[in-house]
Formats: C-alpha cells, structure tokens, sequence
C-alpha cells in the first residue's frame, strides 16, 4: 500500500490501530490517497487513482501550494488533473468534469455498502480529533458534520456515523444519535479498496479504434470510450501474463488504444430533427434505436453523410495522433487502427484510398504523400491570405502545406484562429480539396493492386470500385496494421460488385490486415475466399489465452474422430460379409482357402485411409497463400465459442458480434502482432498460433 512505501521504517498500517490503543500516545499520521467521483446513471461512485498516480497526485499537492493551479496528468496520460479545482479532465475526448478529492476519511454508503470519503475540510476535523483523542487518550469524541450528521469515536477500533432523525428543524435543535450507525474508518488502507497499481509509463505503440453503428458499442450499451477502456484493462493483463520475461527486462512498456467516436458527429448535423419529421409515432422506441443504430449503414453509402464521416474519422484519427505526440514527444513507436462492425469498412475504404508512399516523398513519421497543390509552404499560402500573422501557431503544430489541407474548423479553432480568419482559411481549404483531381484518391490503390482491371471481363476488379463517390482524406501516418472485428467488409465488397481480390493487392500504406470474428457474429464475413476462390479452407482458429483449446472443443473434435473410426470399421465389416454372401460356392479346400483369404481381407480392411487421414487439413494451414493483403500470410481467424454459446447459435448471435472488447483472445493476437513487427515474442508459444 501508498502508506507502506511512504513510510517504510514504521510497522505495517494495520498495526497502528493496536499500537496507539495500548500505548495510549503512538500517533501517526494519515496517509492522504487521492479519489475522484465518477457519475452514471444519477449514482456518484468514488474510484481511487492508482498508487503511482496518486503519489504523483500527493507531490504535485505538496509543491504546488500558492501557485495559480498545477496540472497532473494521470491514467496513463488519458485525464488531467487540476490541482487548484480538484477536477479531472479527459484530453482526448470530450467527458464531463470529474471532482476529485484528497481523502483520508471514509464512512460507509446506504445503497452498496461502498466507503464514501468525507470533504477534506471535515476530514482535517475528524483527523484533528483523533489526534487528540489518542495523544490525551480521550475517547467518546462526538462531532457534528456540516449536513448535521453525528460522528463518535468511541476508540481506535469503533467510529461511527448516525444520520439524524429529523431532516428539518424548525427550532434548531440539536442531532441526537438515533437510527442505524454506519461504519467509519481511517486511512484508504482500512476500507479494502481496490487500488489499480498503475500503467507503464513507456508507451510502445498507438492503436486508434473506430466504432460501428449506433452510440452503444457493447450487450450493456456502453459507450465506445467505455469499451476501448475495457480492451486496455485486458491488454494490461495480457501483457502481465504473456509478456513477463520482456516486462522483466525493460524491453516493453504498453500499447495505448484511444477511441475515435464519428456518431456523434453525423447525428449533428440536423439528420435527426429531418427523420424525426417524417418518423411513424407507432412503436416509438423501435423507430427511435433504428434511426439511432441501423440507419447508420445506409448513411455511409449516402454520398453526402459518406463524406461526413470519412472527414470526421479522418481528422478525428489525425487530431488525436498529433495531440498524442504533442503530450508524448519521446514517442517512436508505431501506429495501428482497429475497427468494429461499420467502423473497420469506414476504415478499409480510407486506406484503399490513400496515396502509395511512391506517387511522392513522405514527410518523416508519417504516410502522408506531398501532391503539387499541398506541397506549397503554408507561409506562403498565409501571406496570400493576409493572415501571416498566424504562421508562429502554424508552425508551432509543424502544419505543412499537406497537413494544412485535412485541417478542420475545430482544429483551426484550438490554435487560436478568430472567426473570419478561420472561415477564410476554411474557404481556401475546401477550394483547393474541389480543384484536386478525384481519380488521383483511386490511383492509388488501382496501382498497388497490379494494374488489376477494373471492367466486367477481367478476373479481378478494383477494391475501390463501388465505393461512394467521396473525397477521402489522407492520414498523417502510415499504419503498421489494421485489425477489424466482426467485420461486413468482404459483404460490402461483393455487393459492390467486386467477386475476387487480386492476390498481388495490398493496402497502399497499412501491410498487416487481420480480420477477426466470432462464429456466431452475423455482421462477419471472411476475406480470404475472395482472394482464394478455388480452394476451401477453414479460417485460422484463434488459440486460448490460456493455451489450448476449450474443452467442449476437444470433446466435440473426439466425438467426430470415433465417428469416423466407428464409421469405418463399421463398413469394412459390412463390406466382408457382403463379399461372403455373394461368393459363389466352390469345393472344401477351396473354401477354406477363399476364407482365408477373406480373413486377410477382412484383417486389411480397416486401413481405409482416404477417409480418415485429414492430411490436407492437418498440413499448417497457416501455410496457405492467401496473398499479399496482410503480407503473405493468413487474414481470417476466427474465435473459439464459449461452452454455452455453443447450446444455441441464433440465441448468441448478438452477443457474438458484441464480444470482441472483453476477449482474451482477440486482445492477445492484436498485442502478439503489434509486438511481432519490433522483435517482441510471447514467453510461450501459444498452440496452433501463427
């Protein structure tokens, strides 16, 4: 515990207690540990920061006295803390402020039985009074809380809290110590809290996840930032599990998944008061989470929301990288995205679209390609504007020429820009994205495919084709790999009209691709037929987190294999007496040879290998050639059912596509690869893994 570690020449915490009854004078202070309040659903619940964020917390408290305000950046860099306002503030999304309190004294809830820390100015109070009840040892303190509550502290061990009777008192009597005592302690270390140990500071790769439809991402309607929180926490423990010998060694630090919310954005643009208008009243709650959800879908292949989004994810992914190195200078990893259901087609349909590091050079650290329009000095483009007094904020976020291109009005508006110069630099903006040649966004990719064609009568058509006529942005970065979760992508692809990939295609920044999906998620589909259409194979079976395979697999793989033994013996014997019956009768000495030979037959018989050698199947297919989409090697794997998932297909189907942000499974093949492209194994090899 913190208080362990502040103080380590003193006996444990839990000692003082029994010290200071019996010594009657062994005083010791209390140890603060910093919480904050976190609302939902009208219920406050108050989480403590983790140990080194609140030892930071501490430090910067103790320093920081009399200056204006302190800022304390915690969870891994994610929130902030002021100081000076006790509020902590999300940096990469928006959040409502969470209050935050330095808490040395608890008493327990009514609802959850959850301890609730006192204000810090009571708890000074409280703190006082102990103090003095232990050095003078006085006990039976009694105070009175700021809401009229009583607190006695009988000794050491019993410190209760009485809510009054009455809650209003007309004549200002006084509280009296009636109704049910709740529980009060001292010190965070009594209330067995769960305190988080923290997150490694070191951050080896940036992962920005894209959600699909609708604003609840999960069964439990759960927001995407949620989520993405939940797939960091299981990461954290994989890597504890998996990765310990590099953790040991200093090798490896984490991986930061940040989510990229666009909803949000397409539903304010007025879309919703426009089908509220035209909406039936019947079955209103019906009608409400379709045009919320599944309405989505068809507004990505609306040419105009299209747009919207693919803007909206593209500088919402662009805002965030650059505000990430902005906070992490000492960054040298990579980037990653990943995205679920709709959002890994938004996704797939931004990279096919984006500029192959060859049609022109690339800044350092980034895919973005310099064209001739984008490649003028921003200074330049300024002075022509007559806004050069802006270029020290331009230069300050290194914006070139390209970068000025994706900027946005709310980008413009964090550095600083007024209103009209904004909206004449907005005015520039969208004049120069109209005056660029639209098949310049296609080219791209029609090269990286191979020159592959895109009429009828050719094998292989474009992977762009069909798409939505839109101006698809380009990234300031060049993704490593791009996973996608329960993804319609290859369905998307066929109704587009696009039947086979050409197996010399790849993403024209992004080399890795792994398309990932439960077998029972209906959104899903695979990619790897399309590449291979003549040969049928199973896609890549994603092995346990804990290594091997779960258990009503095996049982169900037994069963199948004595079915086929079963099987076999079972028609080799048939077969035997069939022959005997047919046999045409011959004299006794033949007879007895004719048996003989039958009983050698018979002893031959069951050798029928074609049936049960699944050589082909066993021969690695981790070996197939399924191309270049994911550099060389396999693309779909396909996670393992639960037990009970396996009851009933259609009953889990829904949670099948909503599965991915708790797995196990998909969370250690994502950290796997990630850390497979810097030399980074896992401390065992995990069966039937790539």
């Amino acid at each position: 515990m913190s208080a362990q570690e502040q103080h380590p020449a003193q006996p444990p915490r839990a000692a003082p207690d029994a010290a200071e009854w019996d010594a009657g004078n062994g005083y010791d202070a209390v140890v603060p540990h910093w919480f904050y309040c976190k609302v939902s659903g009208g219920r406050e619940r108050w989480l403590p920061f983790s140990t080194q964020d609140s030892e930071r917390l501490e430090e910067a408290h103790g320093a920081g006295k009399g200056e204006a305000d302190v800022v304390v950046p915690t969870s891994g860099g994610r929130y902030d803390v002021h100081l000076k306002q006790r509020q902590r503030v999300a940096v990469f999304w928006e959040e409502e402020v969470a209050e935050v309190r330095r808490c040395t004294w608890f008493y327990k809830g009514d609802k959850d039985n959850k301890y609730i820390p006192y204000s810090e100015s009571f708890s000074e109070e409280l703190e006082e009074a102990y103090m003095i009840a232990v050095t003078l040892d006085e006990w039976k303190k009694k105070l009175e809380s700021p809401s009229r509550e009583i607190i006695i502290l009988h000794n050491p061990k019993l410190m209760v809290h009485y809510h009054p009777v009455a809650t209003s008192d007309d004549w200002g009597s006084t509280p009296t110590e009636q109704g049910r005592p709740r529980t009060v302690k001292r010190g965070v270390e009594n209330i067995a809290a769960e305190i988080p140990s923290g997150e490694p500071l070191q951050i080896d790769h940036l992962v920005f996840v894209v959600h699909g439809i609708g604003p609840a991402c999960d069964i439990r309607f759960r927001s995407i930032v949620q989520c993405v929180n939940d797939f960091r926490s299981v990461s954290l423990s994989m890597l504890q599990a998996h990765f310990r010998k590099a953790q040991e060694q200093q090798q490896i630090g984490r991986v930061e998944f940040l989510p990229v919310n666009w909803h949000s954005s397409l539903h304010s643009t007025g879309v919703d008061v426009d089908l509220e208008r035209i909406t039936l009243p019947s079955i209103s709650r019906l009608r409400h989470f379709i045009n919320d959800t599944i309405l989505d879908a068809f507004f990505y292949n609306s040419s105009t929301y299209c747009q919207t989004i693919v803007d909206t994810v593209a500088s919402e992914m662009n805002r965030l990288y650059l505000l990430f190195l902005r906070r992490n200078p000492d960054f040298k990893g990579g980037v990653s995205i990943a995205g679920h259901s709709l959002g890994s087609l938004i996704l797939f349909d931004l990279l096919t679209n984006q500029k192959a590091p060859e049609d022109g050079h690339s800044t350092e650290g980034s895919g973005v390609t310099s064209s001739s329009r984008g490649a003028e000095d921003v200074k330049e483009i300024l002075k022509r504007l007559h806004l050069s007094e802006y270029c020290p904020a331009f230069e300050k976020e290194k914006i070139d020429g390209e970068a000025l291109l994706l900027c946005t009005e709310k980008n413009l508006e964090e550095m600083g820009m007024p209103l009209g110069p904004r909206m004449k630099l907005l005015h520039y903006i969208s004049s120069e994205r109209e005056t660029q040649d639209p098949r310049e966004q296609s080219s791209a990719g029609q090269r990286a495919a191979g020159g592959c064609s895109a009429s009828r009568d050719g094998p292989y058509r474009d992977v762009s084709l069909g798409q939505v006529s839109a101006n698809y942005p380009q990234l300031l970065y060049k993704p490593t790999i791009f996973f996608a979760f329960g993804s319609p992508i290859g369905m998307f692809l066929t109704v587009r009209g696009v039947k086979r990939i050409n197996p010399d295609y790849s993403l024209p920044t992004c080399k890795g691709f792994f398309n990932i999906f439960h077998p029972f998620d209906p959104v899903a589909y695979r990619i790897e037929p399309m590449v291979v259409p003549d040969l049928e194979f199973e896609p890549m079976l994603l092995p346990h987190h804990k290594g091997r395979k779960r258990m009503h697999l095996e049982l169900k793989e037994g069963l199948t294999r004595m079915s086929v033994d079963l099987k076999n013996n079972l028609l080799g014997s048939l077969r035997v007496a069939w022959q005997s019956f047919t046999r045409a009768p011959l004299a006794a000495v033949e007879g007895a040879s004719s048996e003989g030979e039958a009983e050698g037959s018979a002893e031959k018989q069951p050798e029928p290998k074609p049936e049960e050698a699944p050589a082909p199947v066993k021969e690695d297919p981790s070996l197939i050639n399924v191309g270049k989409l994911n550099g060389g090697n396999r693309i779909d794997y396909v996670l393992q059912e639960k037990p009970i998932e396996s009851f009933n297909e259609y009953l889990f189907a829904l949670q099948g596509h909503l599965c991915y942000w708790e797995s196990e499974d998909t969370v250690l093949l994502v950290l796997k690869e990630i850390y497979q492209t810097i030399g980074i194994t896992l401390d065992q090899p995990l069966p039937g893994g790539q």
